[in-house]
This record gives C-alpha cells, structure tokens and sequence, in this order.
C-alpha cells in the first residue's frame, strides 16, 4: 500500500508534528487503499508562517511571471491527467469514464481560465486622477470537499495563484490523492516554497484553526451549509474575507412547451451524474399535473437504464456514493420519503442487488410529492430525485424559489424567449436551459444559503484581489 503521510509545507515534503495516520477508503471495495497523516494546530502554524514569509516575494511578481508559472503547471498536469483520473476514481468512486471525462479535465480547465483571466485583467488603471490598483489580498486558506475534488481545488488555487496570492490548501481527508499530486505537480513546476502549502486534516483540527488564524487573510470554502457557517464563525474576530460555495436543492421546471417525456428523462440522467453527488444537481422536478403520468413513466424508464456498478468499469453510469456515513444518510433519507407519502417511482432503500459490497445506492425516484416534504427540502447528496406537479407557471416558479439554498436552477423548454423569462424569476446563482451548463469562464455561486461570491474566471479571480485607490496624482 502507497502511503501518503507527509505534508507539502514551505516547498518540501514533511512529516506531521503529531503523528496521526488515517485510512482513505476506496467506497467501491470499503477496504483502504491507502494511508495519509491528519494534522493539528502545530502543522497549520508552520504552513500558514511560510505562507506569510513568501508572500512579500511572490505577490510582487510581474503577470508575465506568473503566466510563465500556470503555463508550466497546465502542462505538468496534463502530463499526469490519467494518475489524477485514476486517484479520483478510488477515492470517491467516480467511474473512471466520468473520472477522466469531466473530474480530472476540470483542472486543466480551471487552470486554463485562470491563465486567460490572468493575461487580460487590468490590475491598475486611471480613473479620473484617481489610480486604481487591484492587489493580491494575502495569505488564503483554501477548504476544498470530496464530490468533485479536483474540480474544487483547481477552482480555488488557480485564481489564488493568478493573483498572487500565497496559499494553504486543506482537502477533504476522505478524497485527498488527486490534491497530493497537483501538489506534486506545483512543485515541479517551480511553485516558489512557502506559496502553496498542502495539510491534511479534519475540520476540527486544522479547518477550523485555519479559519481563525490571524495570519490568514482569506477563507475560500466549499462544503456544506453547516461547514460554510462554520469557517464563517471561525473567520469573524479576524474579519477576514469568506467566500463560500455551499448547499443547493436546484429545480428544474419543465414547461409544457417542451417534450416533457425527453426531458423528464435527461433531467433523471442529468441529476444522477457523479451519483448524484453535485451541489447543484437539479433534484427537484417540477412538471403541469395533467403530464404526471407520462412523467413518472418516463424517469422510471431513465432510472432503470442506468448502470450501477463497477467504477473501473468504462460502461458504468454511477458508481457507490463517498462513504458508509453518507450511505446512511441517504437511506434513512429514502425512507422518510417513504414515510411521509410521496410515491415511489424506482429504486427505494438497500443496495442494489447485484451488489452486496460498497456503498451503492439505488438510483430513486420519487413523484406526486409536495415541497413541504422532507426529501424536497434537505439535500441528499445522492442519486435520488423528487417529482412534484404544478398547475400554473407562477406556481411552478414559486415552488423553484421556496428553498433556503440558491445555487442553481433548471428550465426546460422549447421556446428559448419563454425559458429566459423564467430563468430571470429563479432566485439561483446559475440557471441552465435544457441542461445546457456554463463552461470554467461562467460565474459560479448561490444565492441565499448557497453562499457567497462567485468562482471561475475573471469571476473567481477578483474573489483573491483588493482594490487600493492612490488619490491625489493630478494635483
């Protein structure tokens, strides 16, 4: 078994102040298959010092310098794509088709954002007299999940880099591999020590001790609402800056001009991608009553033709969700679903048959429920989604916004003046128009408690920048 047990501190490899050694567990075989080491206070001081020690240096380099630095590392990491591919797809059991596809490839994209966003952002300028100066703003700690790993520790050291910016990175202690390469990656690429600091750890242990340290200038953050409000408590006696992408329970409208049977079924395919295991995944369906029928019909076909299985396997759709604890969650979530009456279209509780060993979940769909059920309100975070009819447009659109969360929305529709009108109504950070998603440019973040700021671009690089005015040059 490759071991893990070092972490990335001031541009070497060192072993933990307190040793703690933690299993990552493959979730398709619910066997470790490898070891790291979590850390404590003790580690976070020493990555958070080098931090402050290389900013000065760092932040003062020329664009053409730090173009030079992401040209490097894109290339580097495409070198090493498939290894990034391979970790993600045992760690969280993606299949290695989605894995490879769209997991891994989000951090060649988010790189490459990052480097155009970097070449074309005017960091001083004139205005009126005034010069107006956009500058690294510090010391960042980055807090990455496990549901699309890399996806998220791209998203964030990228623009964080960009800007000049000096970073530790905390990634999830559950999915950690695929960041210990890009780590690896970094330093090959010429990263200057102390600029890119990796700790892993839980969030009690090191989280929380990053959101509070002094010497921390920002708290990047992706998870949940409860660990969003979390990092944000811990920041607030030092006023750092937060930027938080959290929780969602995204609808999708499907209106009566569209094909409601085609579209019933990409929505169930669309929602069970990454096992359902995206934030923003459109879990709530909200179809006309009178197509209810014909609705259930179409996403139990959907539900069915998917492939559980085998994450290794090319031909698996989903693969087992993130952990036993996750696995439970979801369970005791089907069941309530159950319980409080909606009807239940597929799948239901237990693994799937053909599958006694690993956290599988059966793709579920539930219908004829109503927003106030608990399966409408709470995010699951699996392959499970809720149907729920509607009479008026101005309902189903009522229905959409009736949610703490606002990441994301869904319209589906056949006149695209028609889906713009009710896209502009949903109170959601990005909407998607027959599942037409946003590309590394597109701006994306939520709405209420989805969180704030906004990542990806020129978006995701102004989050790492402040804005100093020079007065008094015209006089």
């Amino acid at each position: 078994m490759q071991q893990y047990l070092k972490f990335y501190i001031d541009g070497e490899w060192v072993e933990p102040v307190v040793p703690n050694i933690f299993d990552v567990i493959n979730p398709a075989t619910e066997e470790a298959f490898t070891q790291i080491s979590l850390g404590s206070k003790a580690d976070v001081d020493k990555a958070v010092a080098a931090a402050k020690k290389a900013f000065p240096t760092y932040s003062a380099w020329s664009v053409g310098q730090r173009v030079e630095l992401l040209q490097k590392i894109i290339a580097l990491y495409e070198k090493r794509r498939p290894e990034v591919a391979q970790a993600i797809s045992m760690e969280m059991g993606a299949p290695i088709t989605l894995a490879t596809n769209s997991q891994s490839a989000a951090g060649t994209g988010h790189f490459k954002s990052a480097l155009k966003a970097l070449k074309e952002f005017q960091f001083e300028r004139n205005d009126g007299g005034i010069m107006l100066r956009h500058e690294p703003i510090g010391v960042c700690g980055l807090i990455t999940p496990w549901n699309w790993p890399m996806n998220q520790v791209a998203v964030k050291v990228a623009p964080a880099l960009a800007a000049g910016c000096t970073i530790i990175l905390k990634p999830s202690e559950i999915a950690p591999i695929d960041a210990m390469i890009l780590a690896e990656i970094l330093d090959e690429a010429g990263v200057p020590a102390g600029v890119f600091n990796l700790v892993n750890g839980n969030g009690a242990d090191v989280g929380e001790v990053m959101s509070a340290h002094p010497d921390i200038h920002m708290m990047s953050f992706t998870g949940s609402t409860r660990g969003g409000i979390a990092v944000a408590k811990s920041s607030a006696d030092t006023v750092k800056r937060v930027s938080q992408e959290l929780g969602g329970k995204s609808a999708n409208i499907i209106l009566r001009d569209t094909d409601i049977k085609k579209a019933v079924g990409d929505g169930v395919r669309f929602c069970m991608n990454n096992s359902g295991q995206s934030c923003n995944a459109p879990t709530r369906m909200l179809v006309p009553n009178e197509s209810m029928d014909s609705a259930i019909e179409a996403a139990r076909e959907a539900a069915e033709n998917l492939k559980i299985g085998d994450p290794s396997n090319e031909n698996t759709d989903l693969g087992p969700v993130i952990s036993n604890v996750q696995f439970d969650k979801i369970q005791n979530l089907i069941q309530i679903g159950i319980d409080e009456g909606a009807t239940l279209v597929a799948g239901g509780t237990g693994r799937p048959d053909h599958l006694p060993k690993g956290y599988y979940v059966k793709v579920t769909v539930f219908a004829e429920a109503n927003n106030d059920m608990t399966i409408a309100r709470e995010e699951i975070f699996g392959p499970v989604i809720t149907i729920i009819g509607y009479d008026t447009e101005e309902e189903a659109i009522a229905i959409a916004n009736d949610t703490d969360y606002g990441l994301a929305g869904y319209v589906s529709s056949g006149d695209m003046e028609h889906a713009k009108q009710v896209a502009t109504k949903i109170r959601a950070g990005q909407i998607a128009i027959n599942y037409t998603g946003g590309n590394a440019d597109t701006p994306f973040g939520g709405y209420k408690q989805s969180g704030n700021g906004r990542e990806k671009g020129i978006w995701g690089l102004n989050d790492y920048l402040e804005v100093k005015a020079i007065t008094g040059l015209a006089s």
